[in-house]
């Protein structure tokens, strides 16, 4: 009887519709149960490493997700400070052959879009607004989702996929509420021509400087550019996507060098997020629940890997269902793929902000003198760990791929 019930996906988000689409390339029945009243996405750019690509590939969606993409020619790290190039990653031929994908960045709402149609038309996936998952119960063969409004949702297993202040995770883990970083990130978009000419790059650049950076790339194909700038202001709480004045954003950058300065003055309509993230943990799995993406390892924006951190865990959700008739081995295995990887995301993320995004004096020299030194190949390898995987292999890949 519970293989007729459908598993149950908390949250409608970036994870949460990737794992349902996953589950229906497997035959699987799922349920989203998504607490806004509209499914849709907040925010701006994300990055998308090669792989990314390979998750794209593997839940039925790459050539959706292809068309959408804008294709970056480098990864550009600037010194803010003075105003010059310290190295630059080129994504070209070379980089696609090693990694089998290229890179790219994507507006997040139009990733979500190519995730949010392949559900809606596929008959095995079902969507629900307005749906909040509260808490859980579960008997051993079927979990039962008690939803804000008080009405209750049964299926064979729950996903919590509901987000950094996932009420999932309050279950399993039951942690506490995150751990705000104290930095604080503003985020706009502006019209290409609103750009400074000379720094309309084909790249996804970074100008890193003491206790601020800032990002800026094309989107939609090249109507936009994307601008991230984030900077040390000991923000005591979080809060995401609050509108805010122009001079609140400059306040942070005074200290930068003039062209750096000039590309936050295009900025417009600015919105702020205050940055959070957990300690990796030991356990995403209650029973017949487990967590994922956000939910399970949310993790600050330095890696660029949030997203395609959660679509790996959807292709290793639905590969380890699929491969795995008892689902207490499906999601043990699920996790023991993820965990440790994913705790290296998270971790790696908060140390490139400190040593590559922000530091200043002799630490900013000694990652100039460091960072210019390195080939293309020698960042290939570097890399290797996290875009040479598949979502299928563990903290460190079992093969490596340079031919």
């Amino acid at each position: 009887m519970t293989q007729e019930l459908p598993i149950l996906i908390a949250g409608g988000g970036i994870g949460g519709l990737a794992t349902a689409i996953g589950l229906a390339q497997k035959g699987i029945r799922s349920l989203v149960l998504e607490k806004a009243p509209e499914l849709g996405e907040i925010g701006a750019g994300i990055q998308l490493g090669p792989n990314a690509f390979h998750a794209f590939d593997y839940l039925g969606v790459g050539d959706e997700a292809r068309a959408m993409a804008v294709y970056v020619d480098n990864l550009r790290l600037m010194d803010a400070i003075q105003g010059t190039e310290i190295t630059r990653i080129p994504l070209d031929d070379a980089f696609r052959a090693r990694f089998r994908n290229p890179y790219a960045v994507i507006h997040r709402g139009d990733l979500h879009g190519v995730f949010l149609r392949a559900c809606s038309e596929h008959p095995l996936v079902d969507l629900r607004t307005n749906s909040e998952v509260a808490r859980y119960v579960q008997d051993g063969t079927s979990v039962t989702a008690t939803l804000t409004n008080g009405e209750t949702v049964t299926g064979r297993l729950l996903i919590g996929a509901d987000g950094l202040w996932s009420n999932v995770r309050k279950q399993v883990v039951g942690d506490g509420a995150p751990r705000v970083s104290g930095h604080t990130t503003y985020r706009s978009v502006i019209p290409t021509e609103e750009m400074p000419e000379d720094l309309r790059w084909n790249a996804a650049t970074l100008w890193a400087g003491p206790k601020c950076h800032i990002v800026h790339y094309p989107l939609k194909g090249w109507k936009l550019f994307n601008l991230v700038v984030t900077y040390h202001n000991d923000a005591p709480s979080p809060e995401a996507g609050v509108s805010v004045t122009h001079e609140e954003v400059k306040k942070g950058f005074e200290h930068v060098a003039p062209v750096a300065r000039g590309i936050i003055d295009r900025g417009q309509n600015w919105k702020r997020w205050v940055l959070c993230d957990r300690d990796p943990v030991h356990n995403w799995v209650d029973g017949r629940v487990a967590l994922l993406g956000d939910a399970a390892h949310p993790m600050l924006q330095y890696f660029a890997q949030g997203a395609c951190m959660a679509m790996e865990d959807a292709v290793a959700l639905s590969h380890c269902l699929e491969t795995y008739a008892d689902a207490d081995v499906a999601l043990e295995t699920y996790q023991n793929l993820r965990r440790l990887r994913t705790a290296r995301v998270q971790l790696q993320s908060r140390e490139i902000g400190q040593h590559v995004y922000h530091p200043a004096g002799a630490h900013a020299e000694l990652r100039n003198a460091v960072m210019s030194a390195k080939t293309p190949e020698n960042w290939y390898d570097i890399v290797d760990w996290l875009y040479g995987s598949t979502g299928l292999e563990g903290a460190v890949s079992s093969e490596t791929h340079h031919g």
